[in-house]
């Protein structure tokens, strides 16, 4: 991993820890080491305590007294409770963005469905994400609402690792690729209610995939779910 340069280093420092929590190279209930952490990035202690400072707030991390910090154990409570909201959220964003969206960004947006369709016929999951993820922040940013998007964006920090689980089984992945078609139809045709419902009900896929994948703690029942 190359050293930061960058002068505003806790920034910088937060994404990198926060990389690597989401591909699991920090596991839920981990300890941080300073030092090791200082040794891979090129820092002193004072960015990376900042660091760990601003990954606490967006409920990343827990600094523990005296004790350093620890990656936060994410549970089947604290997922579903996030998701909720954010689905209310993605939800109203589809709303809004079927008023304010051009044909342009439509047909921006279905370009990215259409060459995120082909990977996933090609299995590549890695760029299918990073589709899907575009997918989705063009959406919210077509709602022209910036507070909508700036409280979507922390909630969804704190679950990126669950939402974007590379452990999603054929099943689960051809449904999440079968709302994306409907999502893109919806949007075509400016139908706001059912894109509003559309993504509502998407993020449920995510919670049971990341369940299955013991990405979390399953503390409460799958059918505890609602989309």
């Amino acid at each position: 991993m190359t050293k930061i340069l960058q002068r505003n280093l806790y920034r910088e420092v937060a994404d990198r820890i926060g990389d690597l929590i989401e591909h699991g190279e920090l596991a839920p209930g981990e300890r941080i080491s300073e030092k090791q952490l200082c040794e891979k990035f090129g820092v002193s202690r004072t960015p990376l305590r900042e660091a760990l400072k601003v990954l606490a707030t967006e409920g990343l991390i827990e600094l523990l007294p005296n004790r350093g910090a620890r990656v936060v154990r994410l549970t089947f409570k604290k997922v579903k409770d996030t998701y909720d909201l954010m689905a209310a959220l993605e939800g109203l964003s589809g709303e809004l963005a079927c008023q304010h969206i051009s044909d342009a960004e439509i047909a921006a947006i279905r370009r990215l469905h259409n060459s995120m369709l082909e990977h996933y016929r090609q299995q590549d999951l890695k760029t299918y994400f990073e589709l899907n993820r575009q997918i989705h922040e063009s959406i919210l940013a077509a709602s022209q609402n910036e507070v909508l998007q700036e409280m979507y964006s922390n909630l969804s920090q704190r679950v990126k690792r669950v939402r974007y689980s590379k452990k999603m089984t054929q099943a689960f992945w051809d449904r999440a690729v079968k709302d994306h078609e409907n999502m893109i139809n919806a949007l075509e045709a400016r139908d706001s209610q059912l894109l509003g419902q559309i993504l509502r009900d998407h993020l449920c896929n995510k919670l049971e995939v990341a369940t299955l994948a013991g990405v979390i703690d399953d503390d409460g029942p799958l059918e505890a779910v609602n989309g």
